[in-house]
């Protein structure tokens, strides 16, 4: 078994001084935690592989291909490989769990 905890994660994440860190890496799938600070804007292009966010806290909106929602604290989303997509108008601190699948190359 792989057991996570997301405080420590997040510490993980905050010392490599990045918006994102890769924990799990299988045949299938990675995971990763995603870190966008209120106000900050979304770099991210689309991705060669299908991906699914759950939303652990923060407010914001996002965008796929033409579609926007807001999220918030619970909020999945699935976002398709190839699609354009982007979080915006951060409220809050925004930490997000992401599955890819297949692996993020």
């Amino acid at each position: 078994m792989k057991a996570f905890r997301l405080d420590e994660l997040e510490a993980e994440r905050a010392a490599n001084e990045g918006a994102y860190l890769q924990f799990l890496r299988e045949r299938n799938m990675s995971v990763g935690l995603y870190a966008l600070d209120a106000g900050d804007a979304d770099p991210q292009s689309p991705h060669a592989q299908d991906e699914v966010y759950l939303v652990v806290s923060g407010r914001a909106s996002i965008t796929v291909g033409l579609e926007t929602t807001e999220v918030a604290r619970g909020s999945v989303v699935y976002v398709p490989a190839g699609v354009a997509h982007k979080f915006h108008h951060i409220s809050e601190d925004l930490r997000v769990v992401v599955v890819f699948s297949p692996p993020e190359s």
